[in-house]
């Protein structure tokens, strides 16, 4: 019997699994050691690590309990597998493991904690509140598939040797060196006032991280590291990353709390030509 491809385990607003094909594309075929200092689903390094398209892999996030995923499964798959036979789908179940302090939990429960509520809440969001406890309700799912060996074992053995690194960007892809590559995806730009939705933390990612991102982009580039970077289509990152190739690319995003505004969207795509003169361009798909 063939193996299932080992693929996300968890649901992520903004993941990647829509624009993944144009994301691998502009990737090199062959990387030293790949960068994803905002992990989130982690969409691309689980396409690439099927592939076996890098010898080394650095994956980070500022979300403590998303690390925890990759962290508990990591260590040990199969203590996180039977916490996830202990649950079920139900609305008053939901809502007690919700409950649950994080910190009086041990490591596979808090992973299998966050990946039942992260299948089972409202459209597999993640959202905090300002104290930093998961808020988001009950989901409308009839059959919610928390729990598959399968699909958490084949995640765990692509992170097996994976450096998991809990904190801001420019720390998680510090060391990042010419034949390394380093993909971007951090909480977009909102598009409007009322799309402003970053709360997969408590510390919301401004303006000016942006531009602190830009920063880094051209630090790296400047390093002849391969970097590429999905933002929204707006204005001001357009006008951040005019020096490099920019795409515009339609997405298409389920996950909205107005169903009017679920549909195509368009989503900037950036990156940079290592070795060669910074060209920019600009395409539609």
């Amino acid at each position: 019997m063939r193996s299932r491809p080992v693929r996300p385990v968890l649901k992520w607003a903004g993941g990647k699994s829509r624009s993944l094909p144009r994301i691998l594309e502009v990737l090199p075929q062959e990387i030293d050691t790949y960068y994803e200092p905002f992990a989130g689903g982690a969409a691309v390094f689980f396409a690439l690590a099927a592939a076996k398209r890098f010898k080394r892999a650095v994956l980070g996030d500022r979300n403590a309990e998303l690390l925890s995923v990759y962290q508990g499964l990591k260590k040990d798959v199969d203590a996180v597998i039977q916490v996830l036979e202990g649950y079920r789908h139900d609305h008053d179940h939901y809502y007690k493991i919700r409950a649950l302090d994080p910190k009086d939990l041990e490591l596979h429960e808090r992973t299998a904690r966050i990946i039942y509520l992260n299948k089972t809440g409202y459209n597999g969001l993640y959202r905090v509140n300002s104290k930093g406890q998961f808020n988001v309700p009950f989901g409308r799912y009839k059959d919610p598939r928390f729990l598959d060996p399968e699909a958490l074992r084949a995640a765990a053995a692509a992170l097996k040797n994976v450096k998991l690194v809990l904190g801001d960007f420019e720390a998680v892809c510090g060391d990042a060196k010419q034949g390394d590559a380093v993909y971007f995806d951090p909480p977009y730009d909102p598009v409007s006032k009322t799309s402003n939705f970053t709360a997969y933390h408590h510390d919301a990612f401004g303006q000016d991280d942006h531009k602190r991102l830009a920063k880094k982009f051209k630090a790296l580039d400047r390093k002849k590291v391969t970097v590429v970077l999905s933002n929204s289509y707006t204005d001001f990152t357009k006008s951040l990353f005019q020096s490099w190739t920019v795409s515009e690319i339609s997405v298409s995003r389920p996950i909205n709390s107005k169903a009017s505004a679920r549909g195509n969207v368009r989503e900037l795509l950036v990156t940079n030509h290592v070795g060669e003169p910074v060209v920019t361009r600009r395409s539609r798909q």
